[in-house]
């Protein structure tokens, strides 16, 4: 969990800002009893798992962030890693990222074909049945088909995750982006420890392919609370 009287005036103040931003989305659904997660589903008929919502995902091409939502089968899943309705992932794709950034040198590196292909996925975010978040976590390369950047250069790419889009949703855009914002610690914090637990996994297995063993799947994972998190900012700052 975060340290927050570690943190930087600069950095609580941008944090408290993304609070604020996220509540006034959650009042602003709850207005027409909508919540984040209803909106992304809303008008593509039946809801089926692994299919990504809305379909052909939700890209800016002005800023290059990416995400969509989606569910797996809960069976063993809840066991081993928490109970949520489904979960959105985060990304951005090269075209948004400095030419400073480039994707680690891995044994089994391929560039691909697009010269936008070789995105980045920050975060995932669990999402209870209410439409609320409950949980961040990270993922190995194979879950969602990312080219993988070591946690230094992802992390310096946190800021550049900005969706200015009206669709599908204008508020589910602002509090995903806010969401990166005032959890941004805890990201970088869970980045590390993906970089940590890929090192642990590889010196366990060293004859597989760490980046693609299904046996590795969930990085790292954190339980998070908005309400918890803009309270913590605010004592810091009041404290600052």
């Amino acid at each position: 969990m975060t340290d927050f009287k570690k943190l930087p005036k600069t950095r609580l103040r941008k944090m408290a800002r993304a609070g604020d931003r996220i509540l006034e989305c959650y009042r602003l659904l709850g207005k027409n009893d909508a919540n984040v997660v209803g909106e992304v589903l809303k008008g593509h008929g039946e809801f089926f798992e692994w299919d990504h919502y809305p379909p052909g995902n939700v890209y800016d091409h002005e800023t290059h962030a990416q995400y969509y939502y989606h569910t797996h089968p809960p069976e063993g899943r809840a066991e081993k890693y928490g109970p949520e309705h489904g979960h959105f992932h985060t990304f951005l794709r090269p075209k948004g990222m400095p030419k400073s950034v480039k994707p680690a040198k891995v044994p089994d590196y391929k560039k691909p074909e697009g010269d936008n292909d070789e995105l980045t996925h920050f975060v995932g975010i669990s999402m209870d049945r209410a439409g609320f978040p409950i949980r961040l976590f990270t993922t190995n390369r194979w879950v969602t088909g990312e080219t993988w950047y070591k946690a230094p250069s992802v992390i310096s790419l946190l800021d550049r995750f900005d969706m200015d889009l009206a669709y599908p949703s204008l508020p589910v855009n602002i509090w995903i982006t806010a969401m990166l914002q005032l959890f941004r610690s805890d990201i970088e914090a869970l980045l590390k420890a993906r970089d940590q637990a890929v090192r642990d996994w590889q010196a366990k297995h060293p004859d597989e392919t760490v980046y693609e063993d299904r046996g590795l799947e969930i990085t790292s994972t954190q339980d998070i609370s908005v309400e918890k998190q803009i309270k913590g900012v605010q004592r810091a700052l009041k404290a600052a």
